[in-house]
């Protein structure tokens, strides 16, 4: 199958690491990296469930005359070839509907704030309101490009972590990288987790992708952080219990923001992963 990932590029240095990340990420997993170049500060993407209006900062409008020939150098570099997506659909003139038909979508941390605002530790509303209506994963980048070389999931135990976990391993087939997990153990023990792995016929994928799976008691959430490697690409699961137990990108997640500078794939209340 032929998965897309969507980018909205800004003509900024930020912009291209971030670009740079989605090239790496869809080049890492064999996907296709679809770029949008929005010539306004807004657009609309329409859920099954909702319709997002993105509203952009001004540095995504920056240098339009020379946006498409630098987000063309970055897919040479990366030996890529370049798609562009075209909005076919506009709710009013300066207003374009973006599909939501594709299988990834890459955010930086914010798309609606300046990157000096937000910083490290902290996510976007808009970002926030995306991951919780996307039927797909969702990729926030690190703040420069980081190339990852294994994949780490976080694991809780919740049906959005199971999906998260069907994720991270489905990435580990189509990548050939390394597969860890990471569960904190919340006063339950290890055989509860394993068991859940059981229920959902994933024992023998977990066994011949995974390196290993690591426990931590419930008071060692830093530690688990400061084990997973910093060039791993970090998967998990928003909204439910277990490493997430708040509601959307709780106080763990932005815990998880300010800590770790690893990429981060999403997978939100309304997306459901197969390994088809």
């Amino acid at each position: 199958m032929n998965y897309k990932l969507l980018h909205i590029f800004r003509n900024t240095p930020f912009g291209r690491e971030t670009l740079l990340q989605s090239l790496y990420f869809c080049k890492t997993i064999n996907a296709y990296p679809v770029v949008y170049i929005p010539k306004s500060d807004k657009f609309l993407l329409y859920f099954s469930n909702d319709a997002v209006q993105v509203d952009l900062d001004h540095s995504y409008l920056n240098a339009p005359e020379t946006a498409k020939v630098h987000a063309e150098q970055l897919f040479e570099d990366m030996g890529i070839k370049p798609m562009f997506y075209e909005p076919k659909n506009y709710t009013a003139s300066t207003l374009p509907d973006i599909s939501t038909n594709f299988d990834y979508l890459c955010c930086p941390r914010s798309v609606s704030d300046l990157s000096s605002k937000i910083g490290l530790g902290h996510i976007g509303p808009k970002v926030r309101r995306i991951i919780k209506h996307a039927t797909f994963p969702v990729l926030i980048t690190s703040p420069v490009f980081k190339p990852w070389t294994s994949i780490s999931v976080f694991f809780g135990g919740s049906e959005n972590a199971m999906n998260a976990l069907t994720l991270g391993l489905k990435l580990a087939m189509s990548s050939g990288l390394p597969l860890n997990i990471y569960t904190l153990t919340e006063k339950k023990g290890e055989e509860y987790y394993r068991e859940l792995i059981r229920k959902n016929d994933l024992e023998s994928l977990m066994d011949q992708y995974t390196v290993q799976w690591h426990f931590y008691g419930d008071k060692k959430f830093d530690t688990m952080l400061y084990e997973v490697p910093h060039n791993s690409l970090i998967v998990l699961g928003a909204y439910g219990h277990g490493i997430i137990k708040e509601i959307l990108l709780g106080s763990k997640m932005e815990h998880i923001q300010s800590t770790v500078t690893n990429n981060l794939l999403i997978t939100g209340p309304h997306c459901t992963i197969s390994l088809q």
